[in-house]
This record gives C-alpha cells, structure tokens and sequence, in this order.
C-alpha cells in the first residue's frame, strides 16, 4: 500500500510543473497525430485513426484526402503552438525556482546585461562617499567601469586594520564594490554594516572591511586578489583597483606654516590647506590604474574631498602623466557643499585651483557644476556646522580654461550631495550614449 505522505510529498514537489506538463504532454500527442495524418507515418490504431478520419471526411466533403490534410496540418500547428507554451512555462517556472529575485526575466536580464557589456570604458578616480555616489549612477548605462580608489584613509575602522594588520585601508574600496554591487541588497547591506561602541573589540569595524581583512589572508596577503575576490562575491559592474599598492599618507602643508600628517588628521586639524603631499612621494603607481586611463573612453575625476580623496590619488607618480596623455574626454566633478577645515568658503573655480596647484598640469577638460539650489532651512542645518553651497562661478572656470558643464545635479534629502543618475545621465550625454 503507497504511503499518503512521500506521495503528498512528491506531488508538491511537482506541482508548480503540472500545467506545463500537461501542455507539453498534449501538444506532443495533437503533433503525432497531425503528423501521422500529413506523412503517413502510420502504424497499428494510427492506421485506423487515418482511414476513421478519410471516411469522416468523405461525408462531409468531395476531396476527403485534402480535408485529412487539412486537419493534419490544423493539428500539427495546434501541437507545435503547445509543446512551444509548455516549454516555456517549464523554463520560467525554473527560472522562478532557481532564482526567485530575478524580477525582469532571465531574457531581459540577459539583454541588459549585453547592453551594458558594450557600454563605454569609463575610469573614474577618487574616494569617500563622492566616488560611490558617482558609481551608483555610472553602472546603470556601462559594466565597463574601472574605480580608482585612494588609499590614505588611517581612521575609524581602515586606521584599525592598518595598525593591526599592516594592510591597506579597505574603507573607501569597500564603499566603491558596495555601489557596484549587483547582488541582493541583503548582501550589500552586509557588508556596509557596522558594529557599534558597545562591540568590544569589533566596535567600528565595518563587516565589508573585516571580509576584505580575511580575503587577504586567505589570498596571503595580496591585496589585488583579495579585492577581486570581494568583487566575485558582490558581483560588481566593472573593478575596483587601489591607485598604489604601496602604503602611503598624507602631508599637509598649513597657511599657518605648520605640517601635519595623516589624513583624519588633515581633514580635523581647522586649518586652511595649503598643499598636501604624498609620503613616500615616490609610491609605486598600479599598472591597472594605468592601463585603464589610456584605454578609457571618458575619465570622471571626482566628486569628493577635494584634498583628502580627489588630489590623493592624482599625486601618485605616473597618474598625471597617464591622464595628460589619455585620448579620452576629462571631466572634473565639483562639490555641491564645502567642507569644513578643507574647502572652507571654496568656490567651484577655487576647487579647480586647488587641484591645478598640487598637480600643476591640466588634467581635465570639463568642470561640471551645480546650480540647484537646496531648502533653505536644509541649508540653514548646514551653514551651523560651517558648511555652505558651493558658488557656481562659471566664468572664472571657463577663464581659467575649462569647459563647463552646468545644471542641477544635486540630491536633496535629509543630506545635499549628487544625484547618482542626474550626474550619469549627464556624462553619457556628452559621450553621444
């Protein structure tokens, strides 16, 4: 006697199948038989089927031989239809089983992801939250995007890893693969969690950062590896590589005359910035950073703090060479706010200045601006911690040399900051995409 529940069991195992099959079964069975009838293929009850069929026909017709015909190309048409439905109801019900997030399709997703395979080569350099922002938007038109992230962040949980493992700060790399990610927010989620004061000695630490910390010891200490691995897990549009390999701070030189070094130090010493260095100024450039720019078809340099993750990565040796020699169109993206202690009053032409003294060589060709204007009582939250709009003084850009792209790019929320599509949406414009 067969059991209830394995058999209960089995049927639920199939029964989101069943309709699919059943389609499948029936449109095999009305193709064989047009068949038969179309070609003959006769044999035992098949051959009594034909002659019941001409005999019916014989009735109602004066060619029977052309009305079986008929009705086997009538039932071979009905079959093929059927058999064409019931397969693809099969594949879309394992599509859904297999992956149940997949919400446009596996063949449009296909689609999409071809489309942006053949999207256009672009490098964009930086760090801190203005390069992920910019990333956010940029993968929604190309998968060709190569992240050049600086590397010279020494607080919170990157100043951790770096003191106790000697590594790399993963921060701002982390930042980028998160807003590459094409994986399940739950696992992007993860890894920009962090944990709290109250966590003993994981307090600060961001998950990504810590994964990343154990990816490099998995990968024995290559770093590279260790990011590709992140990028795998993540599945990412585009890469993410550091702009050196090599371990390098900051120097900044005060308009007060004093030195400091390191970049939480920079960013909270109140001082107006002069020139900031890079220590050891002699870095190591990495290759694919390199590569990248001469096979770009449009570099975007920016947003972000402007001494503390834009002219970092500039003053590794060989960037600015690369940059002066790429093909490609160069854009600068300015602040929409200034920054405390860093571009305290900064205009966007003052912006562009800073950059032009610390690398003293015209990199880019276009300065994009923002003219949107925020709330004002978002920007009266602003102005009480020493932030204000950047000034759109367009004139002095072009002045200086620079061609401008204008207009609201700006995201306004509980925060002022770019709007990741409205930049994009900018920048594939200028490219004709």
């Amino acid at each position: 006697m067969i059991r209830r529940r394995p058999l209960r069991t089995l049927l639920a195992q199939v029964s989101a199948f069943r309709t699919a099959v059943l389609t499948l079964f029936f449109g095999l069975l009305f193709f064989g038989l047009g068949a038969a009838l179309a070609f003959h293929v006769l044999v035992n009850k098949l051959q009594a089927f034909y002659d019941w069929t001409n005999n019916l026909m014989g009735r109602v017709s004066d060619s029977p031989e052309k009305s079986t015909h008929l009705i086997a190309g009538g039932l071979l048409f009905l079959g093929g239809l059927m058999l064409f439905l019931g397969a693809r109801r099969v594949f879309w019900r394992l599509q859904e089983t297999l992956n149940p997030n997949l919400k446009s399709g596996i063949i449009n997703e296909f689609r999409r992801r071809q489309e942006l395979a053949m999207g256009p080569r672009i490098v964009a350099l930086g760090g801190g939250t203005g390069l992920s922002t910019l990333l956010r938007g940029l993968k929604q038109h190309t998968s060709n995007i190569t992240a050049i992230v600086t590397v010279t962040d020494d607080g919170g949980s990157s100043g951790k890893l770096i003191q106790d493992k000697g590594m790399i700060p993963p921060g701002d790399i982390r930042n980028c693969l998160v807003a590459l990610a094409d994986a399940e927010k739950s696992l992007s989620d993860l890894f920009q969690h962090r944990f709290k004061n109250d966590s003993g000695s994981l307090s600060g630490h961001a998950i990504g950062n810590l994964l990343i910390a154990a990816l490099v010891d998995q990968c024995h200490g290559d770093f590279e590896q260790a990011i590709s691995k992140a990028s795998e897990v993540l599945n990412i549009r585009g890469r993410v590589v550091p702009s050196t390999l090599d371990h390098v701070r900051l120097r900044a030189l005060l308009d007060n005359g004093a030195e400091i070094c390191g970049e939480t130090a920079i960013a909270s010493s109140g001082s107006k910035i002069r020139r900031i260095y890079l220590d050891p100024a002699d870095a190591a450039p990495n290759k694919l950073a390199l590569a990248a720019i001469q096979d770009a078809d449009l570099v975007v340099v920016g947003p972000g703090s402007v001494f503390t993750s834009v002219i970092p990565n500039l003053l590794v040796p060989g960037m600015v060479e690369s940059l002066r020699e790429s093909p490609a169109p160069k854009v600068y993206v300015c602040n929409v706010m200034t920054q405390p202690g860093e571009s305290e009053g900064f205009s966007a032409s003052e912006h562009v200045t800073a950059i032009l003294n610390s690398v003293e060589s015209k990199i880019f060709d276009f300065v994009m601006i923002n003219d949107g204007i925020p709330s004002e009582d978002l920007l009266a939250r602003y102005r009480e911690s020493g932030q204000h709009l950047v000034d759109a003084d367009s004139d002095r850009i072009r002045a200086i040399g620079y061609r401008v792209l204008q207009g609201n790019f700006m995201s306004q929320t509980d925060v002022v900051r770019h709007d990741p599509m409205r930049v994009a949406n900018r920048l594939m414009a200028m490219l004709g995409g």
